[in-house]
């Protein structure tokens, strides 16, 4: 190559990476051609005015990222292009970015929302025919929710022996907004809501914006501990508990019948409402009941579509007791400003048609194949996963610290959560474990790639991290 120098204006982060990035546009553009060698690093290094070992740094990056090869004594050579995925990639502006919204060069083990198993299609058919169908009303505001919403509702949440009544139903735009609509009608400013030390932690955020506070009860390997919480009751008189009985996020904990009946023994004797997250158990095939199920009169129940389906169209809705229902709906309006009748109606059409379950089956067919891969790169180490539901909880070997591990992954180029992520409050209580998920990266190579960083990681130990890079 000659008269090619890179270009570091753009973007953040330490030079090593800025310099791969900058190779791979140019590689992307064509600008770099396949088979081309790149500058001898003492050279490169000189030209920019940087060290020999971040340019080696940078060529590593691009080595890991599949874009170039080394051999000692030859030099590195661009390899080919780039293996395309099986279907169409979003159009993100033609820089060759492989996942929505991930910095450059990164991969997303942060999310756990449906993989894309190419229900793009199904989805923009729906919309169509929803747009053909209802003009009218998709250009108007919705003020009457017409039956067939809250029988999918009631069609979606149905599980195991749970069937609810469609007069029990609310549609939401997702299960986040169903739960916050139940906080913010059934509870008061300055009111407990309890949670588990680790959780779904964007729920208690929220919950504190609201004027809410929190109130933590403590969990073991089998989830949420009733003893624990029944001293919660007895000392800060929660007036709600929000719980992911099956599936649990993080832990993966499944609560035993045993456990969910001494919780709802617990909630009736000190009038505690029991919000239910059922978003992963929906994707599970535990036979358990529904925490529902030993205390109908209290249990709200929430779920939706973003884990099994599609994480854009929205998806959500709640049974909860008839008497709370009204309520609910209008807090859901009051904090959302309505449910739009385009996301409602496809939302609807997709699970009254049974194109919902043929995605679910799809995905969790999916995720099954990427957890088998993680379980058999990271075997010896402590983690646990289940084979429906798409992210896994590694508990770290010592000397490794969540937050240090997370920033070893990103330097690494891998995107996961550590332990505060899940936080529901200030917690004294350390885990010492990390989250991925394995439902974001396009293809299975990148699962194979993302988790053979996080075991060399393992392996190595702080060896394999220094934070002055």
């Amino acid at each position: 190559m000659t008269n090619w120098l890179p270009d570091l204006t753009a973007g953040s982060g330490p030079l090593y990476q800025r310099l791969a990035d900058s190779i791979e546009t140019d590689i992307d553009r064509g600008v770099i051609d396949a088979g081309a060698k790149l500058p001898p690093q003492r050279d490169l290094a000189y030209d920019i005015g940087t060290t020999v070992g971040t340019v080696g740094r940078a060529y590593q990056l691009l080595r890991e990222r599949g874009l170039v090869s080394g051999e000692v004594g030859r030099g590195t050579y661009v390899l080919g292009q780039r293996a395309k995925p099986d279907f169409p990639a979003p159009d993100v502006g033609g820089e060759g970015t492989r996942y929505i919204d991930a910095p450059k060069g990164k991969l997303r083990f942060d999310s756990t929302a449906a993989p894309d198993i190419g229900q793009g299609d199904i989805v923009a058919g729906v919309l169509s025919r929803t747009a053909q169908d209802h003009p009218h009303e998709i250009s108007s505001y919705t003020r009457d929710f017409p039956e067939r919403w809250y029988e999918a509702g009631a069609r979606w949440l149905a599980r195991n022996s749970f069937r609810p009544d469609a007069d029990t139903i609310v549609p939401t735009l997702g299960t986040h907004a169903a739960v916050m609509a139940a906080i913010a009608a059934l509870t008061m400013p300055g009111d407990y809501v309890a949670f588990e030390h680790l959780t779904y932690s964007q729920v208690s955020r929220s919950a504190g914006l609201i004027g809410r506070r929190t109130a933590l009860v403590a969990s073991d390997d089998e989830g949420i501990d009733p003893q624990d919480f029944e001293r919660v009751c007895a000392q800060k008189h929660p007036k709600m508990i929000f719980l992911m009985p099956t599936a649990q996020n993080p832990t993966l904990a499944t609560l035993s019948a045993a456990r969910r009946e001494a919780i709802a023994h617990v909630a009736r004797e000190y009038n505690v409402v029991l919000i239910e997250d059922d978003l992963y158990g929906n994707l599970t095939d535990d036979p358990t009941p529904l925490l529902a199920e030993y205390a109908p009169e209290r249990t709200i129940v929430a779920g939706g579509l973003s884990k099994s389906v599609a994480a854009g169209v929205r998806g959500g809705w709640l049974s909860c007791p008839p008497a709370y229902r009204h309520r609910i709906r209008v807090a859901h309006k009051m904090m959302t400003g309505g449910m739009p009748f385009l996301l409602a109606e496809v939302n609807t059409r997709l699970v009254l048609s049974g194109q919902a379950d043929e995605i679910r089956k799809r995905s969790i067919a999916e995720i099954s194949a990427r957890i088998a891969i993680v379980r058999e790169t990271l075997a010896g180490f402590a983690f646990k996963s289940h084979d429906r539901v798409p992210f896994v909880w590694l508990t770290l070997p010592d000397p490794w610290l969540s937050g240090t591990f997370k920033n070893a992954c990103l330097e690494h180029g891998v995107l996961i959560d550590d332990e505060d992520e899940f936080k529901a409050g200030r917690s004294e209580q350390v885990f010492h474990g990390v989250r991925f998920g394995v439902s974001q990266p396009r293809q299975r190579g990148d699962i194979a790639e993302g988790v053979a960083v996080i075991r060399r990681l393992l392996d190595e130990g702080r060896a394999g991290y220094d934070s002055f890079s």
